[in-house]
């Protein structure tokens, strides 16, 4: 039986999405929970690695549960009061999300929003045809605000959103994003940036919307980062692009700090279609 995740968590204390030895992470805290639930050591695979600091309101995982979890979950007991005519059916998969959540206390910074079934062929890593994140930043307009200070990045510059969305724009599109990503050995950088766009909210607040079909180590931190420099009137709105074509990587783009950016949204093909774009991933991955 595969189990599908819809998770949010706060990355502020967290050392990242992976297990690492002596270090909290989000997978070492889920897995622990559902090992108190349904007994085991389960594994579980994720739709994107966040790195620490990053925050989640749309990440997606899976786990595949053994004959023995299967009969513990199997066996849990609706909760009080949901018996009667009108009540909604009792489903044990969907309940797994409040034991969960029970399990990881009140105020986590991890929460489980939903657990269902998953469809044949549904993979929460290798199914997922994009990933979209968006990344915070309070600059000299908009003050800064101490409540927001967890997921916002704050700049002392004010910043021309006008001349920072023509930039983004101008980037989408399938490219070699190398100039942009930390280097990994063997791994390809090529990507294609479907939509990257930047807007103000009501209060002012600096919004980046960023949508992939994948993202390389630290590629919207450093994309959002260029766009500050153009913000601030340190590079033109067509340096970007040049920079991505030449490859090379110049001083004046840092990469932001994870506390800005939010994964959002993750998105998957039709439920039959999951086991193709599935296979077609992980073949891609693997001739990289």
């Amino acid at each position: 039986m595969r189990i599908r995740l819809d998770l949010s968590y706060d990355g502020t204390h967290f050392r990242g999405w992976a297990r690492q030895p002596g270090l909290r992470t989000v997978q070492e805290t889920l897995e622990s929970a559902l090992g108190r639930v349904l007994g085991g050591a389960p594994r579980v695979v994720v739709a994107g690695r966040t790195d620490a600091g990053v925050h989640a309101t749309g990440q997606v995982a899976h786990v595949d549960l053994d004959p023995a979890q299967e009969e513990r979950l199997a066996a849990a007991r609706a909760p009080r009061g949901a018996a009667g005519p009108d009540a909604e059916p009792f489903v044990p998969t969907a309940q797994l999300a409040r034991r969960l959540n029970g399990v990881l206390g009140a105020y986590a910074d991890l929460a489980v929003r939903s657990t269902t079934l998953a469809p044949e062929g549904f993979d929460a890593r290798f199914s997922a045809v994009w990933r979209r994140y968006v990344y915070r930043i309070a600059d000299r307009r908009t003050g800064y605000d101490p409540l927001e200070r967890h997921r916002t990045t704050s700049v002392r510059s004010h910043l021309d959103d006008e001349r920072m969305d023509a930039a983004a724009r101008s980037l989408i599109g399938l490219h070699d994003f190398a100039a942009y990503c930390k280097p990994r050995e063997e791994a390809t950088t090529i990507r294609t940036l479907l939509a990257f766009g930047w807007r103000r909210d009501p209060d002012g607040v600096l919004l980046a919307d960023v949508k992939a079909d994948a993202f390389c180590h630290s590629m919207v931190r450093a994309l959002v980062g260029g766009c500050v420099a153009v913000g601030e009137g340190r590079l033109e709105p067509e340096d970007l692009a040049a920079i991505r074509d030449r490859g090379g990587k110049v001083p004046e783009i840092h990469v932001l700090a994870a506390r800005g950016l939010t994964l959002a949204e993750v998105g998957y093909p039709a439920d039959e279609l999951l086991a193709a774009r599935a296979a077609q991933t992980r073949a891609r991955r693997e001739s990289d």
